[in-house]
């Protein structure tokens, strides 16, 4: 299968370069220059993979990916900033970014990111002729391992890529104090650089969306000072 990646970055040897690098390594790539044009690119070709630079002239990457997600599109979305505030990575994160890398990186760092993202996300896409009656119950929470659908109280529900890879690790792991640095190296497959809000602020996602009260969640419990358990709620 031939990967599709687009490309919004505004600065013309960035995106040589990555171009050059990810057609070398098999994918086919579009690119955008600013973010109107990613946008409208995303939209209509639906690519496999979205690189997206945070600053854009016009629209930045920030509301490309905000628009993306309130357009339901689940399309995994690598986050580039060249800056290096904590802000911008959580915040990228918060709007919907699967992932961030920030300026300067090589381009084989960039093609190792984009080939783990897309392993994992194809991993959880059902196989033709696959038994459509896989279903994980945790209560009133199903998850469809064949068909990559979530349902809370039988209502089904939009959840991003990593989103979906989280919530399932965790339902494999019911009952089981996880640390931030284990969900890391589970979820993510690698470490951030000691950074382990990202696991928190997919947690908050999470809750946002599977529990009827996010004050009192019933699934999602914080274990203070190590990380998180999945539970399931008591009749």
């Amino acid at each position: 299968m031939l990967y599709r990646i687009l490309v919004v970055d505004d600065e013309p040897s960035i995106v040589t370069l990555m171009k050059f690098n990810l057609e070398n390594a098999g994918y086919e790539v579009m690119t955008a220059a600013d973010g109107r044009e990613g946008l409208d690119l995303a939209l209509t070709e639906k690519p496999d993979l979205i690189v997206l630079d945070l600053m854009l002239p016009g629209m930045d990457g920030m509301d490309v990916c905000k628009m993306l997600r309130q357009e339901k599109m689940d399309t995994p979305i690598l986050m580039l900033t060249a800056k290096d505030e904590e802000f911008d990575k959580i915040l990228g994160l918060e709007l919907g970014a699967d992932d961030y890398m920030t300026k300067p990186f090589s381009p084989r760092e960039v093609v190792a990111r984009v080939k783990a993202i897309l392993r994992r996300t194809q991993t959880m896409k059902p196989d033709e002729g696959e038994d459509d009656s896989a279903i994980l119950r945790l209560g009133e929470l199903e998850i469809r391992t064949d068909t990559y659908d979530v349902y809370a109280r039988g209502k089904q529900l939009v959840l991003t890529p990593k989103e979906y890879e989280l919530l399932l690790y965790l339902a494999n792991h019911k009952n089981k104090v996880l640390s931030r640095d284990q969900l890391l190296n589970g979820v993510w497959d690698f470490h951030y650089d000691g950074d382990t809000r990202i696991v928190d602020v997919h947690i908050s996602h999470l809750r946002e969306k599977i529990e009827a009260d996010t004050k009192r969640p019933a699934y999602i419990r914080t274990i203070r000072g190590f990380g998180y358990k999945l539970e399931v709620p008591a009749e």
